[in-house]
């Protein structure tokens, strides 16, 4: 945390990052993306479960902080194509080493999702 900015604070901007990174589908498309650069429809199938509309509103909100490039493909029809950029890249690393933690103790939390549950 730098003194210039507090993710705690309401008015922060970097909650406002925060807040497009946690969000329901920012860490699973930066995720995606890191696997290389994706066409919408290619990256839509990777992230299972997203709409088109919820997709391109995060692909939106991600370029617009800097973690994602937009780039139109000289192609007929015309396509996009979108990739990390190097803020993005170093910012799906932590996620995906986020991601492996979690995975990894799933175990964990299923037993304890069982035991809460009787």
């Amino acid at each position: 945390m730098t003194p210039e900015f507090d993710v705690f604070a309401k008015d922060c901007p970097s909650r406002e990052v925060l807040e497009h990174l946690t969000g329901r589908w920012g860490v699973l498309v930066l995720a995606g993306l890191r696997e290389g650069p994706a066409r919408f429809n290619a990256l839509r199938r990777r992230v299972d479960g997203v709409s088109e509309k919820m997709l391109a509103q995060t692909l939106q909100a991600l370029e617009r902080d800097g973690f994602v490039r937009r780039e139109v493909l000289a192609a007929m029809p015309p396509s996009v194509s979108y990739s990390l950029t190097d803020l993005g890249e170093a910012t799906a690393d932590h996620l995906l080493a986020f991601i492996d933690h979690l995975e990894a103790h799933m175990p964990a939390v299923l037993r304890a999702r069982a035991a809460a549950s009787r």
